[in-house]
């Protein structure tokens, strides 16, 4: 069974940083292109950002780059984001996942790490 937990969510002023975590186990990790989501309240789920399975290409929505930086442990089937310089519009949870092409995930969502933003 597929399962994606997300941790290191919290409570964090304007300005400063949290790195989230994404463990996922009952598929093969490494072999896997894999994405950061977010929801914020009252919108839709977007995309963050992307890390493919091997390479190092990262794609990052306009909104986070420079910002935020994925990255991935396969032998501990973990990926990372790493978020700096946070603002309050990153308020959201916020959720891993693996894309699929043209569009959609793979698995089915787990249930996020809130990330709050606020002085």
């Amino acid at each position: 069974q597929v399962q994606l937990v997300e941790s290191g969510g919290g409570l964090v002023q304007p300005g400063g940083s949290l790195r989230l975590s994404c463990a996922g186990s009952g598929f093969t990790f490494s072999m896997y292109d894999l994405s950061w989501y977010r929801q914020a309240p009252g919108k839709e789920r977007e995309w963050v950002a992307g890390l493919p399975t091997v390479g190092s290409i990262r794609n990052y929505a306009p909104f986070v780059k420079g910002r935020f930086t994925i990255s991935r442990d396969n032998a501990k089937n973990t990926l990372y984001l790493q978020m700096n310089n946070l603002k309050p519009e990153d308020t959201a949870v916020y959720y891993c996942n693996a894309p699929r092409v043209p569009s959609g995930t793979r698995f089915s969502w787990g249930q996020g790490t809130q990330v709050t933003v606020s002085s």
